[in-house]
């Protein structure tokens, strides 16, 4: 287990991406990979209030609800969920009322008393960050969410968000959703990382497998007929993309490991990294999933993987 940023969660180093459920993932097999990730030790839950809108038929809040319908099914123990506020079509932006409004509907579909980390899922140029950053901590003065963090900030708009909250004594964020994996590196380790070690936060990156591309499971650009990530997973098969996985597979072999556990373990052991996240449509996926939060790459290791990546940036 980890400790998340200056936070009380204590979470596996690993997070299930509730992205897929409402979408790729139906509600038997999301309850089924739930399951599954829970049994094996994982308790770090990732979602937002906007997934699944862009699927047609959804509305917005269909991962939240199946997630809550399994937490009331499961009575799981220990379980630290996160989700996401500013996508959902009836919640867009991050003005106070609609953050206080957002968190109450999220409260509703998760069917809890308080959101363990609650994020601000993209910055709101059209609403002052002194606004923002005060009803988030009014939230959290009010019970209804533990901690906060930020996704999809840049570095100054971080530093920003931390000063006003310091000036104005409210909840200080405790960790950061950037996008980062072995194929998209330099902005966050130029920029991210430095603001994430000076205030003590963890990074918890999505797109931690590069929508399946650092799985191994697209060798060629053609994605015919694939899953609805497929194309852009696809794109990064070139050859510098194609002799990472080589390195991946190398590695990974010396220890019995995947090319997808590899990677998210590769991940995991990068500076201010607590847990990426990667999701799983199929229950068979999860087992590689959790074994990156147990597989210790040595140094050598993870600098061969780095030298590797470093051709096949994005």
């Amino acid at each position: 287990m980890t400790r998340l940023g200056r936070s009380d969660l204590d979470i596996l180093p690993l997070s299930l991406g509730g992205n897929v459920f409402g979408w790729t993932a139906d509600r038997d097999t999301s309850f089924a990979v739930l399951d599954a990730f829970h049994a094996g030790g994982g308790n770090f839950i990732d979602t937002a209030d906007g997934y699944s809108a862009w699927v047609p038929g959804n509305s917005g809040g269909e991962s939240e609800t199946l997630i809550g319908e399994w937490l009331a099914s499961r009575k799981p123990s220990n379980v630290v969920v996160a989700t996401k506020v500013s996508t959902h079509p009836d919640f867009r932006g991050l003005s106070a009322a609609n953050v206080r409004a957002a968190a109450e509907a999220s409260l509703q579909r998760l069917g809890v008393d308080t959101i363990d980390l609650y994020y601000a899922h993209f910055d709101d140029a059209e609403t002052p960050l002194e606004e923002t950053v005060a009803a988030f901590g009014d939230l959290v003065s009010d019970g209804l969410v533990r901690h906060v963090a930020v996704s999809n900030y840049t570095a100054e708009r971080i530093r920003e968000w931390v000063s006003l909250a310091e000036a104005s004594g409210v909840a200080l964020p405790v960790a950061i959703q950037p996008h980062y994996n072995l194929v998209h590196r330099t902005d966050v380790e130029r920029d991210i990382v430095p603001v994430a070690e000076q205030y003590g936060m963890s990074l918890v990156p999505y797109f931690a497998l590069a929508s399946g591309f650092l799985t191994g499971k697209y060798r060629t650009a053609d994605a015919t007929g694939d899953s609805p990530r497929a194309e852009g997973a696809a794109k990064l098969a070139t050859p510098a993309g194609l002799a990472l996985i080589d390195a991946l597979e190398e590695v990974g072999d010396a220890h019995g490991a995947s090319i997808a556990t590899t990677a998210l373990a590769w991940l995991r052991a990068q500076p201010a990294v607590a847990a990426p996240i990667a999701s799983a449509s199929k229950v068979e996926q999860v087992a590689d999933l959790l074994a990156s939060a147990r597989l210790e790459l040595s140094a050598d290791e993870l600098a061969h993987l780095s030298r590797a990546s470093d051709a096949a940036q994005d």
